[in-house]
């Protein structure tokens, strides 16, 4: 074990030498900010395996605005949540979703999810929305209560690109925001690079009209074969860094232009979304220095 551990130290050493941060891709020339532009980025606790106010009091620490978690299920973890977010002066964003494969089921418990988080008038409520195979009619009833609800609350609900769940790929996403015109969206395309084996350079058309509906975005970096690459900073991920950071500006300079909030989560995950070594099943990177790194990068990048 002990030269286990040496020679991980000495290839992370090594490694250090070759990366090529984000902070050096070219920076791009964007429009003068009209007046109500903001920046604001959250945490995750995914991943982080102490207690909440540790995450909390780690997340102030390291300059985030807030963070994005489940909408709690009890009212002890409530009471917990909205005394720490009030005790760092962090603001909320709140997940919802339903793991229900019965549609009845899973419509009933994501609407009181949803209206319960949006009762708690967080920054936003992003939504795990549906599952795949749920069809057209199913997404779209689920998609209407929550453009109802935002629109009579005034929280902004927003629906994630994500795998396994409505939006899961793009033709599919094109479909629903061509028949829902108040369709907002969470964009989280690392999981489309995953879905299409692709960076998307054949579906630029239902790309833009994706970046044109969004108004938070995960800042993950995915790649053909995967939701996550091992590490942003490292050389060999170069093409694929530079094609998100493409297309989170294009929403940025949308929203640089409108005079409007844009709102990120750092969101590089813990294994298995992070490579681990076999049988030790030790991650290859650190999460939460990578997460506090693209923190840093687009705090420079979009100020």
């Amino acid at each position: 074990m002990a030269s286990r551990r040496k020679f991980l130290s000495t290839s992370a050493a090594s490694a250090g030498l070759l990366l090529t941060p984000l902070r050096n891709l070219a920076m791009p020339e964007f429009t003068e900010a009209a007046p109500g532009y903001s920046l604001q980025i959250m945490a995750t606790n995914w991943g982080f395996h102490g207690s909440l106010d540790e995450f909390l009091s780690k997340a102030k620490k390291e300059g985030y605005d807030g963070i994005e978690i489940w909408w709690p299920s009890d009212e002890k973890s409530k009471t917990e949540l909205f005394e720490g977010l009030k005790k760092y002066n962090l603001k909320v964003g709140f997940l919802c979703g339903s793991g229900e494969k019965d549609f009845t089921k899973h419509e009933a418990e994501f609407r009181a999810m949803v209206l319960a988080a949006a009762t708690a008038k967080p920054l936003y409520i992003n939504c795990h929305s549906a599952k795949d195979y749920f069809t057209r009619e199913q997404k779209s009833q689920l998609i209407a209560y929550t453009t109802g609800l935002s629109a009579s609350s005034g929280v902004p609900i927003y629906h994630e690109t994500h795998r396994g769940r409505a939006l899961y790929s793009a033709p599919v996403t094109t479909e629903l925001i061509n028949h829902h015109t108040d369709l907002r969206l969470t964009l989280d395309i690392s999981h489309w690079c995953n879905v299409h084996e692709s960076l998307l350079g054949d579906q630029e058309e239902a790309v833009a009209l994706a970046l044109s509906r969004t108004d938070h975005i995960h800042a993950r970096i995915g790649h053909p074969e995967g939701p996550q690459v091992s590490d942003p900073r490292a050389p060999e991920w170069e093409s694929a860094v530079k094609a998100h950071i493409a297309w989170w500006d294009v929403v940025v300079e949308r929203k640089r232009k409108e005079g409007k909030m844009i709102t990120f989560l750092t969101e590089f995950g813990p294994p298995d979304y992070l490579p681990t070594l076999p049988y030790t099943r030790q991650p290859l990177a650190n999460q939460w220095d990578i997460n506090l790194y693209m923190l840093n990068t687009l705090r420079k990048r979009y100020s």
